[in-house]
């Protein structure tokens, strides 16, 4: 990896030069796909991806096949935050919900790094923190707010990490809710009423920000309070 390179990613870019230079022979630059798949249930995380755009999603579920996202992550973070606590294998799946470029690192090289530089280790983990209380979070939207709030979180999470056009599908949308997609189709029409976002075939437009913080409420911002006061300005 050319040395010289800008670091998108917003993790990364905190890094001293020097905890930097440690990791870029280690970085490979890859484009990813939608859909395509970062690690599955139980099975090796054989990399971490530190993304620079696009969007992954993270996935609980169990052997019956029932599944919700409980976390995303864009550029401010990275995927396989097990890795980091010194786990190499988890019951969640990730996959990429957009389509982008990340730089991409064997676990064990991440590992390796991690133990020559405290800051470093310092600064995975606390983004793995704060990636848990994005989790927690989910679970108490999910638990103790409506259709068209947790709609309206999860696209502001969306749009923090990848802009004002999102790529989301019915189908993805009700993966994040845990709805049926009739459930979608009616919390976007709701939306759309307000005109807070333009709904199209699997494209969605922030038309109001604000007025989907007002609509989002307490649910959202929790998770990107910590990210500011632990590691920067998202």
């Amino acid at each position: 990896m050319d040395d010289h390179r800008d670091i998108q990613n917003l993790l990364l870019a905190t890094l001293s030069p020097e905890d930097m230079q440690l990791l870029r022979p280690l970085l490979d630059a890859v484009t990813l796909k939608q859909k395509d798949v970062l690690f599955e249930p139980l099975q090796p995380i054989e990399h971490v991806y530190f993304f620079e755009s696009g969007l992954s999603s993270e996935i609980a579920i169990n052997a019956g096949s029932k599944q919700i996202e409980v976390g995303c992550v864009g550029r401010e973070g990275f995927s396989g935050a097990p890795v980091v606590l010194g786990v190499d294998t988890t019951p969640h799946r990730s996959f990429m919900e957009a389509g982008g470029v990340a730089l991409k690192i064997r676990s064990d090289d991440l590992q390796r790094v991690m133990d020559v530089s405290r800051p470093l280790r310092q600064l995975l983990l606390r983004y793995a923190h704060v990636f848990m209380i994005q989790i927690a979070s989910t679970a108490l939207a999910d638990g103790r707010y409506n259709v068209e709030q947790r709609l309206a979180r999860w696209l502001l999470m969306c749009n923090d990490r990848i802009g004002n056009e999102l790529p989301l599908t019915h189908e993805f949308l009700a993966l994040m809710l845990g709805v049926r997609r009739p459930s979608v189709t009616d919390a976007l029409h709701i939306l759309e009423g307000q005109r807070l976002i333009k709904a199209e075939r699997s494209l969605i437009s922030i038309r109001d920000r604000k007025g989907l913080e007002a609509l989002a409420g307490e649910a959202y911002g929790l998770p990107e309070a910590e990210y500011r006061r632990l590691i920067s300005e998202i």
